[in-house]
């Protein structure tokens, strides 16, 4: 899988870390680079993404936080902020996130490197229930709050 890796200036720390441990995975990494404001991180990522170049990204911030609310601002990035094994792996499953934000000043390399992993080798379930909500989130992307169902 193609990934995108973009980091703002307290993410630097992760940011070889993350890129080692998905290319050991044998996904090819984009890195975007550093930039000092997340909002522009989470640019580079949703351009990517929304461009084709890649199909999903990750992101780091000091505490994913930031990156994450401003990565939702971009239509068709759904982003979350993991800094659990079972969360980074259920994102994709459940939500069909597309791209996984992490906090360098919450989690350490190796916690990083597993979260990376696992968001990358997880795959959407498909299940009925799930296409429901993600249709859901879709629609309010589209409608804003004139969303209805």
């Amino acid at each position: 899988m193609r990934i995108a890796l973009a980091v703002d200036h307290a993410g630097v720390s992760l940011r070889e870390t993350v890129r080692d441990a998905l290319a050991g995975d044998g996904h090819d990494v984009e890195d975007l680079g550093c930039h000092d404001d997340y909002p522009d991180v989470a640019l580079a990522i949703g351009r990517a993404i929304a461009g084709g170049a890649t199909q999903r990204g990750i992101l780091v911030c000091g505490s994913g936080a930031g990156v994450s609310v401003a990565a939702c601002k971009l239509p068709g990035i759904r982003a979350a902020t993991c800094h659990d094994h079972y969360t980074a792996a259920q994102c994709v499953g459940h939500d069909d996130c597309n791209v996984l934000c992490l906090g360098a000043r919450v989690i350490g390399p190796a916690v990083a490197a597993e979260l990376a992993q696992a968001f990358a080798g997880a795959t959407f379930s498909g299940e009925e229930r799930h296409v429901r909500r993600v249709a859901k989130i879709s629609l309010m992307e589209s409608e804003g709050l004139e969303a209805s169902w």
